[in-house]
């Protein structure tokens, strides 16, 4: 067992190297530098008019960065009301190990609450939402079924939906988006590691999972969110990028990141 662990440890160690990635059917270099890529969020001028008056609740992390500031002070320092901050696995600032307990509490440099959406609690209340207007998520996604942030993205929809509130999508740049690989989800299996019947590698990026989410009818009900997605700019699924942050404490790296969809299988082995 331990043999066949590290041997397959070993070989994914010596064969991923991030210099150069193959699709299948083509090849493309390292984008050393990520600048030319603008995310959703970057792109502050096509999404601010929508919140300009409104009662604005965040679903954000420590990724959600617009440029070098991150989205909860940008917005605030252009006069958008923010209410709430919800947060998912690893919390609001993306320390919390997997799997760790996650608690709410008030961010101390902003007085904002902060709403773990990690535990029992996967699903923002009716009355958490019953005086905000409009939900905004921005959380960067490495494209892996199991990596839970889609499952956060598909309860806070479900309760915009339930509730009638519009959802923004702020969308980022898939690093693991050049393919789509592994067996499709039994959902005989559902969990919150696995929601929807898709590949262990899905291939979207974390908008257009949210546009599969309303198109594939995944919601109770088949309910529709009012979605609106905020597009990447000179990006495409042959991009290969760099995230600027860590999307969890895992992940530290361009390394781990394009060896978690395999190695992920063999955590429990050792």
């Amino acid at each position: 067992m331990y043999i066949w662990f590290y041997s397959v440890l070993v070989i994914a160690l010596t064969t991923c190297q991030p210099e150069q990635q193959h699709t299948g059917h083509q090849t493309f270099n390292t984008v050393i530098d990520t600048a030319s890529v603008i995310t959703g969020a970057e792109r502050v001028a096509v999404y601010q008019p929508m919140l300009k008056g409104k009662r604005v609740a965040l679903v954000v992390n420590q990724t959600s960065m617009v440029k070098d500031i991150h989205l909860v002070d940008s917005l605030l320092k252009l006069g958008i009301d923010i209410k709430v901050v919800f947060a998912p696995e690893h919390g609001f600032r993306g320390k919390a190990d997997a799997g760790e307990k996650v608690s709410d509490f008030r961010d101390s440099g902003t007085g904002l609450p902060i709403i773990s959406l990690y535990g029992k609690k996967k699903k923002p209340s009716a009355e958490e939402l019953a005086d905000i207007d409009i939900v905004v998520f921005d959380i960067q996604d490495v494209g892996v079924r199991f990596y839970t942030y889609i499952s956060t993205l598909h309860y806070i929809m479900e309760a915009c939906a339930e509730g009638n509130k519009p959802l923004i999508v702020l969308d980022r740049p898939n690093p693991n988006g050049y393919y789509v690989d592994g067996p499709v989800l039994d959902t005989a299996f559902t969990s919150f590691i696995g929601m929807h019947a898709v590949p262990v590698v899905y291939g979207m990026t974390i908008g257009e999972y949210a546009k599969m989410i309303n198109g594939e009818g995944w919601l109770p009900s088949k309910a529709k969110c009012n979605l609106t997605v905020i597009e990447n700019k000179n990006y495409n699924h042959n991009t290969y990028y760099e995230l600027p942050v860590k999307p969890s404490p895992n992940l530290p790296n361009i390394r781990s990141v394009l060896l978690y969809p395999s190695i992920c299988f063999l955590k429990e082995q050792h």
